[in-house]
């Protein structure tokens, strides 16, 4: 895994622990949100593993319960998420 990859999969796991930390988002979020950063924190994350974490997250992020703030932080994770599946993707 090159450095690129694992720069944008530290930054995806910084901010899903963050939500995860944050006692002000509602506890199914941070589960979904926990569920998701466990299918990709492992030495050598695959593309069905980044698929499966960007799902979970995408499926929360539609919660009317959610915080403005959360939903952005989110919509980040996945987009680092996505960065990180094409490139292991490029790798295959």
């Amino acid at each position: 895994m090159n450095e690129k990859i694992k720069k944008e999969l530290k930054e995806a796991l910084e901010i899903m622990q963050e939500i995860i930390d944050d006692r002000t988002v509602p506890r199914n979020i941070r589960k979904a949100v926990s569920d998701a950063l466990e299918k990709v924190n492992k030495g050598k994350p695959t593309t069905v593993d980044c698929s499966m974490a960007i799902y979970l997250l995408d499926d929360i992020s539609n919660d009317i319960n959610m915080p403005g703030y959360t939903r952005t932080s989110i919509w980040t994770a996945i987009s680092r998420l996505e960065s990180v599946k094409e490139h292991i993707k490029e790798l295959e």
